[in-house]
């Protein structure tokens, strides 16, 4: 009988099955909707990676409030997912909500900055580090103009990123490592440039790969996660940090820390609780507590590097920033945010709510005796259907199991929890009662079981 992580492959379909329709008899009002609404867009979705979810049809969501969803037919689910980060602090956080009430009456963009912009400033700074900061849309375009950066001020043109890694769309990023040899990754769409020629890839944990690269010496820039988020997680391992910092030193590389995923880690991200030193600092997602933003910084000595090396380009566009950055509603929404919602207070309980799942999961995986591990970076936890630890991100992708993971994300769904579509992350925010972490936990118990049954 073919098994996968532990599980017969028929009894896994056979779930997925009967999972698959009692959601669809819990949506009528869904099904309908998507049917007459949905051909207006691109595979019928507005955004592509929402068919990543494994259900048949969208769930179309009425109202989301604290840690909550509730769905236009009145399905109510605890919500773990949060935006895949974007939320991580809740939905609307009070704060947050009434400052884009009092923006909104004010302007919402004029590309001219406002008192709250320069509170946010000292904000960032007193949160990440002492930086010299820039606002943009999404962490995307952050890491974008990070690069730029970094290239501008070595005046070398690529980039070392690790295999598996997650750094939104940027295509410096959208390579990997196959026998050794970095390559494009497969699938990408469009893509005439040839990657490789300003991307390396190595292995996340291997010291000795990084350098090998780097003696190269073309290479600007080390762009890094603190943990591996996109595939499942990998820890980094005690010196990798500090390894990285001195390679990068060692051979002339600017070292950019993106903490879009990892600022679960508490309060200022991975790189604040365990003392990193990133030369070019890069967060998105919830740090305006869900309004579009993300900030990156420059330490000083970087920002001396950047302003010596943009007042001897030529005049003209410096191919960074876009108009609606650095809008009024950004600043409004992160100094609320970062005042009022990103507190230490707020990460310990979330930190107190990860630990209290992370240990009800790993009670389930080990009771039924199954050769899964738990991950947990802060506020963030994740299931992964393998042994572990992972070391790299090789070793990730063989542990990905998206037929069972598909099934086990539509046997939460229907009991009323909802995590990321993306492998099995699930985030706590300072609302997440205890009574929703127990909930998800008993449901867990419940599909593992269903799942194992002859």
């Amino acid at each position: 009988m073919t098994q996968i992580a532990g599980l017969a492959q028929d009894r896994i379909d056979s779930f997925a099955r009967t999972e698959t329709q009692a959601y669809l008899a819990a949506r009528p009002k869904t099904q309908a909707a998507h049917a007459a609404g949905a051909g207006g867009f691109l595979d019928r979705v507005p955004m592509h990676w929402m068919t990543d979810w494994p259900q048949p049809v969208p769930m179309l969501v009425e109202v989301a409030k604290g840690a909550r969803l509730t769905d236009i037919d009145g399905n109510q689910l605890d919500d773990f997912c949060l935006g895949d980060t974007g939320s991580m602090f809740g939905h609307s956080p009070a704060p947050v909500a009434r400052a884009i009430r009092a923006q909104a009456g004010r302007g919402l963009t004029y590309m001219l900055p406002t008192e709250a912009a320069y509170e946010a400033a000292r904000l960032l700074s007193e949160t990440f580090g002492d930086m010299r900061w820039q606002i943009a849309l999404t962490a995307t375009d952050a890491n974008r103009f990070a690069l730029r950066v970094a290239r501008a001020v070595t005046g070398r043109s690529k980039v070392l990123v690790f295999n598996g890694c997650y750094h939104g769309t940027v295509d410096d990023a959208m390579v990997e490592l196959r026998d050794g040899q970095t390559m494009t990754r497969p699938g990408l769409m469009g893509q005439v440039e040839d990657l490789t020629a300003k991307a390396v890839a190595c292995e996340f944990n291997d010291l000795a790969g990084v350098e090998d690269a780097l003696k190269s010496g073309d290479i600007a820039a080390i762009l890094t996660e603190p943990v591996m988020t996109n595939s499942c997680m990998v820890l980094p391992n005690p010196e990798f940090h500090a390894g990285l910092r001195e390679l990068a030193d060692r051979y002339g590389a600017v070292l950019i820390i993106d903490e879009t995923h990892t600022i679960s880690s508490g309060w200022g991200g991975y790189t604040r609780v365990h003392g990193l030193r990133p030369d070019i600092f890069v967060a998105g997602k919830c740090v305006a507590g869900g309004m579009p933003t993300a900030v990156w910084g420059l330490t000083p000595a970087m920002a001396d590097r950047y302003a010596k090396a943009n007042a001897a380009r030529a005049p003209g566009h410096s191919g960074m920033g876009t108009t609606l950055s650095a809008n009024p509603m950004q600043f409004a929404c992160l100094s609320a945010n970062l005042a009022e919602v990103m507190t230490p207070a707020n990460y310990a309980r979330m930190e107190r709510g990860a630990a209290r799942l992370d240990r009800g999961l790993s009670r389930v995986i080990a009771a039924h005796g199954l050769p899964w591990h738990v991950v947990r970076v802060g506020a963030r936890v994740e299931f992964i259907c393998a042994p572990g630890p992972l070391r790299n991100g090789t070793e990730a992708a063989a542990a990905h199991q998206p037929r069972l993971e598909a099934a086990l994300h539509m046997g939460l769904l229907n009991r009323g929890c909802l995590i990321a579509p993306f492998h099995n992350m699930m985030l706590i925010s300072p609302v997440t009662t205890a009574a929703q972490i127990d909930r998800l936990i008993a449901a867990f118990a419940d599909v593992v079981d269903q799942l194992m049954k002859d």
